[in-house]
């Protein structure tokens, strides 16, 4: 009885002071984003502009220009937002431009950054108009204007912010409007990924997750991975995961491409998704060409999954075309197709 007063009483005590007891704790998840530019692999030119722009900047004292990064989904525009707070040394703010429903949620936001803090607003083309109105002085001034009252009461107040840097990700540049585009002092296109670069991703994010992995088992997960980072990590898991269960928790070559035909991902890094893009151009609209709400329309998919997910590394690769009456596909994407009769679903 005595003791389970004690307990009773220790845990209360514990919850009075906001101590966690070890139970409670979370553990730590493990992030295989790097956190300096040092140990960021690829995007030489995107590194060695920030490299200078921030020693530029700590040694004046200021803030980092505010910088874009824009290019395809999963290539690192939000790591590099990380990693200039980290090498600046200060907090970071993470918002998206859906999230910014009305003016008073990005001053919200503004109003409670601190000298030299970094704010990534992430689908930044999203940004309605009447938001991105208060980003101009924000960004230009560090302030931001208030109204008060309306008609012939009407009166503006300026509320004065700490010196910030804002940095904007998107997959749409061509959506943003001229004004804000403008006030970015940094314009950065991040572009796919060699297989070179994606192999010593492999190898980096293998070794943190205490994975064996052969080089003829990363060189394969590199070449299916659309030269993309995100989708090489994410298909090392799912690779570790047969090797696991199924080849003693190696990663061979062999390995990676049984996994790697199970979750669908044939040899040129083509998902399901893809190869039914490209046959329906072929079989319904005969190599096209065809608009894009006419694809999504046949596959009921949405036009901007299209346009973003599945369009830039076809046409990187050269498998379609983008024409001024439509997309078109490829002599090269008829073979490929034609070679996968396992994939051709």
């Amino acid at each position: 009885m005595t003791d389970d007063v004690l307990t009773h009483s220790s845990d209360e005590s514990d919850l009075l002071s906001g101590r966690c007891s070890p139970a409670d704790q979370e553990p730590e998840i493990l992030s295989l984003r790097p956190g300096r530019l040092s140990e960021y692999i690829g995007q030489a030119d995107v590194v060695e502009t920030l490299k200078i722009a921030i020693e530029a900047a700590m040694q004046r004292g200021e803030p980092i220009d505010h910088v874009l990064f824009h290019g395809p989904p999963g290539l690192g525009k939000t790591t590099l937002a990380h990693i200039i707070a980290n090498e600046t040394g200060t907090h970071l703010t993470i918002t998206s431009g859906p999230a910014l429903e009305k003016g008073g949620d990005l001053i919200g936001l503004l109003t409670r950054l601190e000298e030299g803090d970094i704010l990534l607003i992430d689908e930044i083309h999203r940004i309605p108009k009447t938001v991105e109105e208060f980003l101009y002085p924000a960004m230009e001034d560090f302030a931001v204007d208030f109204m008060f009252d309306k008609g012939i009461h009407a009166r503006s107040h300026r509320y004065r912010l700490n010196r910030f840097a804002l940095v904007g990700a998107t997959t749409r540049v061509g959506l943003l409007s001229a004004p804000l585009r403008d006030r970015f002092g940094i314009f950065r296109n991040l572009n796919f990924y060699s297989i070179q670069d994606l192999e010593i991703i492999v190898k980096r994010s293998a070794r943190l997750l205490e994975i064996e992995i052969d080089p003829q088992g990363a060189t394969e997960l590199a070449m299916r991975s659309r030269g993309t980072p995100r989708i090489v990590n994410r298909l090392l898991k799912r690779v570790r995961d047969y090797s696991q269960v199924r080849a003693e928790g190696i990663i061979t070559q062999k390995t990676t491409q049984i996994a790697l035909n199970l979750e669908g991902v044939d040899k040129k890094g083509l998902t399901s998704l893809d190869r039914r893009y490209l046959k329906t151009i072929i079989d319904y609209y005969h190599g096209g060409p065809v608009g894009i709400e006419a694809i999504a329309a046949t596959l009921q998919e949405e036009s901007d999954t299209l346009v973003d997910v599945v369009e830039p590394y076809l046409l990187k690769i050269g498998m379609i075309l983008r024409t001024s009456s439509g997309r078109r596909t490829t002599e090269s994407a008829c073979e490929h197709l034609a070679s996968l009769e396992p994939f051709s679903a």
